[in-house]
């Protein structure tokens, strides 16, 4: 044994909790985990791993605790999948009665059974198993416990807990009329602009690629996370390191939308008009989207809106989406405030406490801007609202597909709001595989899986809801983060990490159960290194995995469309690769050749993409689908035309290979290397494409209107 070997106490200990202490990776080989990983891991679970005897005493407390409860901290299931444990000290009977979501009670019957027993502080404590009935009414519900003893009619003691009923399975998503599967189109809504829009994509471009696409045929319309953002300067540019999942991006509101627009004074529509000006003279710039001046200029409108004088109307409406959000909104607020107070300035180490003095004080004098940043999240969810309604005019079964991001910006504001729901020194990444051979860190912090079961997944349910409240469906990035995550200990390598597991039957049934309420489908996002049977539950529950056409492989070719998944959505490419035409011309073997990021010579790269390029050709001539010399769009259409093939329940169809895009929107491994998320859509000549001419474009409409026909 190294001195890097756990102690069997120490491995017991972090399997206790849920962290491994050995994988098989994905190269296939089996790695045990070294100590300091799981002593970093456990640490950050507030577990003492200082000594031997502490963790000793750690490992007793971890095998004793769930016994000195009558009920855990919540409990999440659907009828019969599994049991709700209760432990009933010694001399007692135990009255189980279900508070329900809509203020009635119902009995939770205990059936005869043998429980076990152990001592527990001196005392005997006995498990019994309470199924759920068939019948239970799924919800959010409480489960209350009441202890008698023998002998005698009075309740002497009593717990309660959350109690989550959650659907069995999802249902097929809905497809247009005479129809079993569906298509869409997929953007990154900032990259797809229009001669209205002030420099970068938005919600009233949202809804007007929905109606442009829904006319073509579309189901559905997927961009990229529209999770908030910071709200000073530098923006950060990932959609995919969001200060807050649960709240949206000011960034992507039009102002001239905004109903007080119309009560401006002359002088005031002068001021946002000379706000605009600059940046939407970049609409037609094709080289980079800055963030940074967009919300420089769209903060001056916004402003000056908010300045108008609400309705009583309006203001009603204001206040009843302010009291819905609760708490968690003047939260979310307040940090936008404090982002503001403090830019370009050392924030104190105590406005790092959201339960501080200075907080406190703060929130009282910032409080116009925390009324502001309010407000923006009101308009944002109005005119999210007016994009969806626009989607489902258009005849769209599904609507916008919202895509929700990973995890969250380390000094954002559910990070900071939420501390106690977070690892603190750790980081959630990838192990090393085939496609970065250091494995990866995303620099979020990963929620701990106590403290969202002590909290009844309340953080989940709300973050859900509030993206799916005007959408169609919802897009999972890295689904298998609800089953395990990598997590890496601060100022370790990303390989030096391990898995932690997380109660997927609870994270994947808080999903189901707001999707259902939602009437929204589910897409998990399963691609790469995914543990045995996790695409097979995800299927049963009714939710849908992902393919992706070049990664479908079987030998040295490609697997017959076919016998692809049926409960997937099907896609050529995605937006970790360059769109189809530049990977094509080999674009991204030439960007990583660029950027340094290969690991081996770039003519074996070359010699590889070749190889890859020529087993796809070969099949779409195997199927009558291109001739001897087909141009570039010939071979995109036939690419898609192969992916209408396979029994997929979703096809999705890239807005950047209807144009003819090249550039990639993400080289992953990358930085300030290559500016990601910040490449405006253009077509194959780089001229910028806008909303206005996409109707029209004869790449577009040929594109979409082949995949149409093929359903």
């Amino acid at each position: 044994m190294t001195d890097d070997s756990p102690t069997p106490d120490l491995a017991r200990l972090a399997e206790a909790h849920g962290i491994a202490t050995e994988y098989w990776s994905f190269f296939g080989d089996r790695v045990q985990v070294p100590a300091p990983t799981l002593r970093a891991v456990l640490t950050a679970m507030h577990v003492d791993t200082s000594t031997d005897a502490a963790v000793a005493a750690a490992l007793a407390e971890a095998d004793i605790a769930p016994w000195r409860a009558l009920l855990p901290p919540s409990f999440v299931s659907r009828p019969g999948a599994r049991p709700l444990p209760v432990h009933v000290p010694d001399g007692h009977d135990v009255r189980l009665v279900v508070a329900l979501e809509d203020g009635s009670w119902r009995d939770l019957p205990i059936p005869n059974q043998q429980p076990v027993a152990r001592e527990v502080d001196g005392v005997t404590v006995w498990r019994i198993e309470v199924p759920l009935p068939g019948d239970f009414p799924l919800g959010w519900h409480t489960v209350h416990a009441f202890l008698t003893p023998f002998g005698s009619a009075e309740e002497t003691a009593a717990a309660h807990a959350g109690l989550v009923v959650t659907p069995e399975r999802m249902p097929d998503p809905p497809t247009r009329r005479g129809r079993s599967r569906g298509w869409g189109l997929m953007a990154q809504l900032y990259s797809v602009r229009s001669h209205a829009s002030w420099g970068m994509g938005d919600f009233a471009d949202l809804g007007d690629l929905a109606a442009i696409a829904g006319r073509e045929g579309a189901d559905f319309l997927l961009v990229n996370p529209v999770h908030a953002a910071g709200v000073t300067s530098p923006i950060e540019p990932s959609p995919y390191r969001p200060a807050s999942r649960r709240f949206l991006a000011p960034l992507y509101v039009r102002p001239e939308d905004i109903r007080e627009v119309a009560y401006l004074t002359p002088t005031e529509r002068a001021v946002i008009e000379a706000a605009r000006t600059p940046v939407a003279a970049s609409n037609d710039d094709p080289t980079r989207i800055d963030r940074d001046a967009v919300w420089a200029a769209k903060r001056v409108a916004l402003d000056a809106i908010f300045d108008v004088p609400l309705s009583a109307g309006r203001q009603a409406e204001l206040d009843a989406f302010a009291a819905g959000e609760g708490q968690p909104l003047q939260d979310f607020a307040l940090w936008c405030a404090l982002e503001e107070h403090y830019e370009g300035a050392e924030r104190p180490a105590e406005a790092w406490d959201i339960d501080s003095p200075l907080v406190e004080a703060l929130r009282a004098q910032l409080a116009d801007r925390v009324r502001f940043h309010v407000w923006l999240q009101w308009i944002c969810d109005q005119q999210l609202e007016r994009a969806q309604a626009a989607a489902q005019a258009s005849g769209m079964p599904i609507g916008v597909m919202h895509d929700l991001a990973v995890g969250v910006h380390p000094l954002g504001s559910d990070a900071w709001s939420l501390r106690p729901m977070y690892a603190q020194g750790m980081a959630v990444g990838a192990p090393p595989d085939m496609y970065n051979q250091q494995g990866q860190t995303w620099n979020q912090p990963p929620w701990l899986p106590a403290a969202l079961a002590a909290s009844g997944y309340a953080p989940l349910r709300d973050m859900i809801r509030t993206l799916l409240r005007h959408a169609g469906a919802l897009r999972i990035d890295h689904v298998i983060g609800l089953f395990r995550l990598w997590w890496i200990p601060e100022g370790l390598s990303p390989a030096a990490g391990t898995y932690v597991r997380y109660d997927h039957e609870a994270m994947i049934g808080v999903l189901m159960l707001e999707a259902q309420r939602a009437g929204a489908v589910l897409i998990g996002e399963d691609l790469g290194n995914v543990e045995p049977g996790v695409r097979d539950y995800l299927s049963d529950r009714g939710i849908l995995g992902t393919s992706v056409l070049w990664f479908e492989r079987e030998g040295d070719g490609f697997r017959p469309p076919e016998q692809y998944r049926r409960s997937v959505l099907a896609t050529v490419n995605t937006h970790d690769l360059p769109p189809t035409a530049g990977y094509l011309a080999d674009e991204h073997v030439a960007l990583r050749a660029r950027l340094g990021l290969l690991t081996r010579p770039v003519e074996e790269e070359l010699a590889d993409a070749d190889a890859e390029r020529t087993a796809m050709l070969d099949l779409l001539r195997q199927r009558g689908l291109i001739g001897d010399a087909p141009t570039e769009a010939e071979v995109i259409e036939a690419l898609y035309a192969l992916i209408t093939q396979t029994p997929s329940q979703l096809i999705g169809v890239a807005l950047v290979d209807a144009v003819g895009e090249r550039r990639t929107q993400n080289q992953p491994g990358t930085d300030t290397e290559y500016p990601n998320w910040q490449i405006p859509l253009a077509d194959g000549e780089g001229r910028a494409v806008l909303l206005d001419d996409l109707a029209s474009d004869p790449r577009f409409t040929h594109l979409t209107a082949a995949v149409d026909a093929a359903f």
